[in-house]
């Protein structure tokens, strides 16, 4: 890969894995960087595209349930780890703001699920097919975001400007790397998924096993065919066409972490001899354009957790919770707002810049 493009592409996916980060309280010490702040550089890299999610803005949503066989539930009180089934609404999404973006332009997909266990309570999961993070902090993170911003005049981002945040970055390395040894798959169906950060399992006994997980799809890998990546949209239409022929499955695989792996460090993989327990199969029976879909309201925040499942002190997820919630805000208000403008008007379908979008 020529060097600009490999700077191109890294750039493309600084936004890959979370919608965007601030911290809880809304800034970043020492110049008070805030959330807004972060999801207005989202929208500089991108575009305005109103009533749309700042980041994974092209999806589809999916739904089905989980079927837990009970191999966790001795290490979390979640109802979902019981045995039997829990329903799921989902999204299957590439990252990136703009919604009309090719499917072939980012090397990463991203599954988003929010289980409803009896109780009311929910878990909500945002992953994606990368296992670890280029950066380990929010303000890394909005610097690399800074970074990739597109030049005016050649609608990329600066090569000089990205390798200089990488020199300052070497933990990035990492995630190049994986990159580069795993192509992009050929469909949203026969990609793994991880949660790349760490979170806690909790006993009955109040135990905290510190966990990552990951969805690992029944279909085996195939890369995405030189014919795709010029063509601007099939991932949505390979989905439904699979669909067709029955459900599509993925196991949750528990990744258990030892005392001495980092919990707070997305930028490194875990050892690859750590225990693993499949926790149930992820059934997926039916996709639904994301303008009308069951996903379209949901906001994928991980820190939205059961009782039996806690989150790490991970800087990024206290962060990935504010800066979803402030995107959450502005693309419902945006749909508001055109929803009223445009009545009594002779605008179409799509004279409105929300109309159709999914927030």
């Amino acid at each position: 890969m020529c060097v600009p493009c490999r700077f191109a592409a890294i750039g493309a996916v600084a936004a890959v894995l979370a919608g965007g980060f601030a911290y809880a309280a809304g800034w970043i010490a020492p110049h008070r960087l805030t959330t807004q702040t972060v999801i207005d550089q989202f929208q500089r890299n991108a575009g305005l595209h109103e009533g749309f999610r700042r980041n994974h803005a092209k999806g589809v949503c999916i739904d089905g349930f989980f079927d837990s066989q009970g191999a966790a539930a001795a290490l979390s009180t979640a109802g979902v780890f019981a045995p039997g089934r829990t329903p799921v609404i989902g999204r299957l999404a590439i990252p990136g703001g703009n919604p009309a973006a090719a499917d072939g332009s980012v090397p990463i997909r991203s599954m988003a699920l929010m289980f409803t266990q009896p109780d009311g309570q929910q878990w909500r999961t945002g992953m994606n097919s990368v296992p670890v993070f280029p950066v380990r902090t929010p303000e890394q993170f909005y610097r690399q975001l800074v970074a990739a911003q597109p030049d005016p005049a050649t609608g990329k981002p600066d090569a000089a400007a990205m390798q200089a945040f990488l020199a300052a970055n070497p933990a990035a390395q990492a995630f190049q790397a994986w990159i580069k040894r795993h192509p992009p798959s050929s469909s949203f169906a026969n990609s793994a998924y991880y949660s790349v950060n760490a979170f806690y399992l909790v006993d009955a006994n109040g135990h905290r096993q510190p966990v990552r997980w990951s969805m690992r799809p029944e279909l085996p890998y195939a890369p995405q065919a030189d014919a795709d990546k010029g063509q601007p949209s099939w991932l949505a239409a390979d989905l439904a066409r699979r669909l067709e022929a029955g459900p599509l499955r993925w196991h949750l695989i528990l990744t258990l972490g030892a005392p001495d792996d980092p919990v707070d460090d997305a930028t490194r993989a875990w050892p690859d001899d750590r225990r693993q327990i499949d926790a149930g199969a992820l059934v997926i029976e039916h996709a639904s354009a994301q303008a009308n879909g069951a996903c379209r309201d949901v906001n994928f925040d991980p820190t939205i957790l059961p009782a039996g499942v806690a989150p790490s002190n991970d800087p990024l997820l206290a962060a990935r919770s504010a800066a979803y919630a402030l995107s959450y805000q502005r693309r419902t208000r945006e749909e508001a707002l055109g929803a009223r403008s445009d009545k009594g008007s002779d605008k179409g379908p799509e004279s409105g810049s929300s109309k159709g979008s999914n927030p």
